[in-house]
């Protein structure tokens, strides 16, 4: 028995009891069982209304859902070289290493840095070339050359 259905019962009793609304209990007992069957109405609204929120709610989740899976489908890879490969790495966060080959100066690159094919050590300014293919951390030119 939920609350709307404990108030209808008590306001029932009373109205079986024959309450004399002329006495002072009889008054104050009917006003206690008015104002409980008005908070009643105000709690069962607010339960509608919390009620039809969550279904409003559970909607747009959904729709939400669907939008991810037509926005994200294409980012299965979120590798910065150029196979279809459907592996899990992040190229543009790996960071490399080079020796520069005059003065073996350790050089840090990005995935950025590689792809413009070559740079000027900062240290003694030999022209460095780069031959970069894309990303290493998969076995893509391996599937590639297989097929």
């Amino acid at each position: 028995m939920d609350i709307c259905e404990k108030i209808a019962y008590i306001k029932g009793l009373a109205e079986g009891l024959g309450l004399d609304e002329a006495t002072k209990e009889g008054k104050v007992l009917t006003a206690i069982i008015d104002l409980l069957e008005d908070i009643t109405e105000e709690i069962c609204d607010i339960e509608d209304g919390c009620d039809e929120l969550m279904e409003q709610i559970d909607a747009v989740d959904e729709d939400l859902s669907a939008l991810e899976d037509i926005i994200y489908e294409d980012d299965d890879c979120d590798c910065d070289c150029d196979c279809d490969c459907d592996c899990d790495c992040d190229c543009d966060d790996e960071v490399y290493e080079i020796e520069c080959p005059a003065c073996n100066d350790i050089i840090y690159l990005d995935g950025e840095m590689l792809e413009e094919e070559g740079m000027v050590c900062p240290n003694c300014g030999t022209e460095l070339e780069f031959d970069f293919d894309g990303c290493d951390c998969c076995d893509c030119e391996e599937d590639e050359t297989e097929e």
